[in-house]
């Protein structure tokens, strides 16, 4: 498989990855309405979507799929988690 092709997986990978914490916002929306969710899922994807950044900002040559598609994961996680409690 060639380059070409490889990075158009990871985009799309990215993208997946995005919508997968988007949804977090309809929790968000239940525990700002009395209808508080588990805290342990979004604290581990907090702590999952901070390591992929780091990952992908430290290496020798800045992987941005991983940077870009994981940011979202960061707020999201962590919005969701606090609004839990």
């Amino acid at each position: 498989m060639n380059e070409k092709h490889i990075n158009a997986i990871g985009w799309f990978a990215s993208l997946m990855a995005i919508s997968m914490y988007f949804s977090y916002i309809d929790q968000i929306l239940l525990n700002l309405n009395g209808q508080p969710g588990s805290t342990i899922l979004p604290i581990i994807t907090t702590i999952n979507c901070i390591a992929w950044v780091s990952y992908g900002y430290f290496k020798s040559k800045k992987d941005w799929p991983i940077i870009i598609c994981n940011i979202p994961g960061i707020a999201l996680g962590f919005i969701t988690a606090v609004t839990a409690f």
